[in-house]
Parts: structure tokens; C-alpha cells; sequence
């Protein structure tokens, strides 16, 4: 194990951001002591002493690296090394165009990685106040859970009020309790193996009555000074997104195009619920796009509601937990480094970057910076038509500080293009995405060649 001394990188946190972190400034030769308060101390959501546990869903999200953003991240990180990437690959579980993994396998080979590593070091005690001033070099990735006495240090610091948003749950169910006779598998579109999701349909009728038990069913109660924080957009609750709009869920997460029911084949669903696969086994399944504020009775109740889940067992209930971040694109540098004290870099969620691909590539970087300024040379960062290099220029000065709120990586965070076809046309918007996803992916090899922090020769 590396000795705990001024060489080495503190980093706080052992979530993707943090893990990454570790991984990458290892493979650099760098000494590492990562610091994870559980199982000391726990958080809301967190259920296991794992590192880089997954608490909400088990999806990455898209894989297509040829006309989605974050197949573009995906990708991008594989060709630096990601070892998020590389366990998320190792641990897949069918989900047609999207990665999705085994969430316990997942977290054991990040874990059993970051263990066996000769440069190392898991420091399981909690961080609490700001790091001692010996420490030369840390990186706080933290995440959305950051502990209170970290986060007051942190807001004293920065003199900024914290900023904060709730993230919901969904539910997983086990298979075995979903009833196949009016539930069937299919993707949308018959995309991946045109059956990686269990589809639940409704009719009119039963889609307006489970819009009124949403609506109507009793949610948790927030504390006082927890009542004015704003939802991220892109991880609305369920019942929130059923009272902005009677049809809301009928063209989001529950829209029924592309899928077809095979007990009616002639008759359009009015809407459908999608489970997707949560474990390798296959024997878990959770609830797309239903994050939940219901408290537990109700939901049980509301969502046995649903056709084929009359008798549907639980393996985890919904819940809701409070997120916080800071104003990054006013407080940090473009190397991550808090300007009040440059010692300190952030990463991940904490950051204002939402999504865990996206929370393991500021993770990347932060490692990848650091490492680079203890062997005395300069990284210069992605350029921006990257993926990655466009979520880490977007909370880094990118966004507007007065109005900063979380964000996922988008092609919108990318420079334009002028594509044109042979004839001199603008491109349309999906072949437009595809030159911008293979300028990004030729930027980021041309990048890797002039990068000497992180050799692919590395002992770890």
C-alpha cells in the first residue's frame, strides 16, 4: 500500500466520479488514497459498503456512439481507459440500445480493481470539514450525498449559498410476480434483441384512473427548508410529471409507439409501462422512468394498479433523496480546481453534471489533471467538440452561473457543425448528429496522442 504522504492524491468519495478519479491518476503512477465513509457512515440511498454503487437506475443509457451524445461519452471513455466503462461492459445486462448493467456485479470489479491496485490506498473513515492542509492534492467527489459537515465546510469556503435538487428512485420488481398473460416482452421498436423490455399495457380507461391515484396519492413530506428545491428536469417523479398534464406520461415514459401488444395486435395501447432488466440473473426488473416521491403504502398500492403487476412483489421501493452541487462554472477553474483554494478539485455530481456517465467522465479528467500537475506538466483539456470535453467546458464556464443547473451531456452542449452533403445541403438534424458524434470521436483519438498523464503502459 502507498504511504498516506504530501505525493499522493486525496480523493473524497468512492462513487463513479470518485473510483474514476482513483483509476485514472493510478495509471499515471501516481499514489492514491481514497477516502469513502461507508460503511462508518451511511447515506439515504445508499444500501451497501460498495464502491461505485448504483442508487437509482442500473441504465447508462444510450450505447450508440454513431447519433447519441452519450454513446459518444460511452466511447470516448472506453478509449481512455475508463475502468466505469470497462466494468459496465463486463456486467451488461440486455436493454436493446441502451447499457445497462448488473448493478452488484458492477460495483464488485470496480471495487475488486480499485483493491488490488498497488497504488491504492482505501481509507474507509469519513472526511469531515475540509481537508488538512497537508493534503496537496484532493479531489472531492462526493456526490450528490455529500456529508453535512463536509458540505457546510465547503459553502463556508466558497461563501455561496448550496444549491440543490431532488433526485427519486424507481421501484425494481421481481419477475417471477409479473403476470405474462396480459405483460409481454418487447422493445420499442424491436431495437437490441427486440425484447429487452417487459411492456405492461392500459387502455384509456385504466391509464386515466392510475393518472388520479398519482395525482391523489399520498407523497412524502419534505422538511421545512427542503420545500422550495427544485426537480432536476430530466428525473422527474412520476405523480410531478402526471400533474403537469393529464397526457404528460402517455408521450414520456409511458408513450405505447412502437410497441405492440400481441393479446390485442389490432388495437393501440393508450399507454404502456416498461420494466427493464436490473440484475444478470434476469430476475429483477425496475419500473422506466418511474422516480417516486409516493410513499411506500402507495406505492404498492397505485402501482399494483397496473396491468400484469395485479401481484407484483417488491424488491426495492421508490424513494427520493436531496442532491447537492455547487456553482461550478463560478467557483472552479477549467482544470476542475476550486479558485479559492486550488488544492481542491471536484467531480462528479457535485459538479452540476447529471447522469453517472457523465459524473465518472468529470471523474476522469479530475483524475487525469491532478495526476498530470504532480509530475510537474500541463493537460490540456478535450476540446470542446468532444463529449467529454463538452460536459466538462459546460460546468467548468460553459453554462451562466445565475441561472447553473444540472446537466446531462447533450449534442447541444456541442460547437456547431456546417455538414453539408455532397450537393451543398445542410444536413438533416439525425445525419447532422452523426458528423458531430465523428468529429467528436476523431478529436478525442487526435487528444489521447498528445496525452502524457495517463500511459497505457501504466503497471496498474
Amino acid at each position: 500500500m502507498p504511504d498516506t504522504n504530501l505525493d499522493s492524491i486525496h480523493i473524497i468519495g468512492g462513487g463513479l466520479a470518485g473510483s474514476e478519479a482513483a483509476w485514472q491518476a493510478a495509471r499515471a503512477g501516481i499514489p492514491v488514497v481514497l477516502h469513502e465513509m461507508r460503511p462508518q457512515r451511511g447515506t439515504d440511498a445508499h444500501q451497501t459498503d460498495g464502491l461505485a454503487e448504483l442508487v437509482c437506475s442500473n441504465s447508462f443509457r444510450s450505447d450508440d456512439a454513431e447519433g447519441n451524445a452519450v454513446g459518444v461519452l460511452h466511447e470516448e471513455m472506453r478509449r481512455c481507459g475508463s475502468l466505469i466503462l470497462k466494468a459496465a461492459d463486463a456486467h451488461r445486462v440486455p436493454a436493446g440500445a441502451a447499457l445497462a448493467v448488473d448493478r452488484d456485479g458492477f460495483s464488485q470489479a470496480v471495487t475488486d480493481a480499485l483493491e488490488s491496485s498497488p497504488l491504492i490506498d482505501i481509507d474507509r473513515t469519513e472526511v469531515a470539514g475540509l481537508p488538512p492542509d497537508e493534503w496537496r492534492s484532493v479531489i472531492i467527489a462526493t456526490g450528490p450525498l455529500t456529508s453535512p459537515a463536509l458540505a457546510t465546510a465547503i459553502a463556508e469556503l466558497t461563501d455561496e449559498s448550496s444549491l440543490a435538487f431532488f433526485d427519486a428512485i424507481a421501484p425494481i420488481i421481481y419477475k417471477e410476480s409479473i403476470d405474462f398473460s396480459t405483460a409481454w416482452f418487447q422493445s420499442r421498436y424491436d431495437k437490441g434483441d427486440g425484447a429487452d423490455y417487459i411492456n405492461c399495457p392500459m387502455n384509456t380507461a385504466q391509464y386515466e384512473a392510475f393518472i388520479d391515484a398519482l395525482i391523489d396519492g399520498e407523497k412524502t413530506t419534505f422538511k421545512e427548508w427542503e420545500k422550495d428545491t427544485p426537480y432536476f428536469e430530466g428525473c422527474l417523479p412520476v405523480e410531478v410529471m402526471a400533474e403537469r398534464g393529464r397526457e404528460t406520461l402517455a408521450y414520456g415514459p409511458m408513450k405505447p409507439v412502437g410497441l405492440t401488444d400481441p393479446n390485442q395486435p389490432d388495437r393501440r395501447c393508450h399507454a404502456v409501462v416498461q420494466l427493464r432488466q436490473d440484475n444478470a440473473l434476469g430476475t429483477l426488473y425496475n419500473m422506466v422512468g418511474f422516480q417516486t416521491k409516493l410513499t411506500y403504502g402507495e406505492q404498492k398500492r397505485i402501482f399494483t394498479m397496473i396491468p400484469g403487476l395485479e401481484n407484483a412483489e417488491f424488491a426495492r421501493l421508490g424513494g427520493i433523496h436531496r442532491n447537492t452541487f455547487i456553482n461550478s462554472p463560478k467557483l472552479l477553474d477549467s482544470t476542475l480546481r476550486l479558485k479559492a483554494m486550488p488544492r481542491i478539485r471536484f467531480a462528479g455530481q457535485i459538479t452540476g453534471c447529471e447522469g453517472y456517465v457523465e459524473s465518472a467522465a468529470i471523474g476522469l479528467m479530475a483524475g487525469r489533471f491532478a495526476a498530470a500537475e504532480r509530475l510537474g506538466e500541463t493537460l490540456i483539456a478535450p476540446p470542446e467538440t468532444t463529449a467529454i470535453g463538452a460536459i466538462l467546458g459546460h460546468v467548468t464556464g460553459g453554462a451562466q452561473p445565475e441561472t447553473f443547473q444540472p446537466m446531462n451531456v447533450n449534442f447541444g452542449l456541442f460547437p456547431p457543425i456546417d455538414a453539408r452533403d455532397e450537393r451543398g445541403k445542410r444536413l438533416k438534424r439525425r445525419d447532422k448528429r452523426r458528423a458531430q458524434a465523428a468529429r467528436a470521436l476523431q478529436d478525442l483519438d487526435a487528444w489521447l496522442g498528445q496525452d502524457r498523464a495517463a500511459p497505457e503502459n501504466s503497471s496498474t
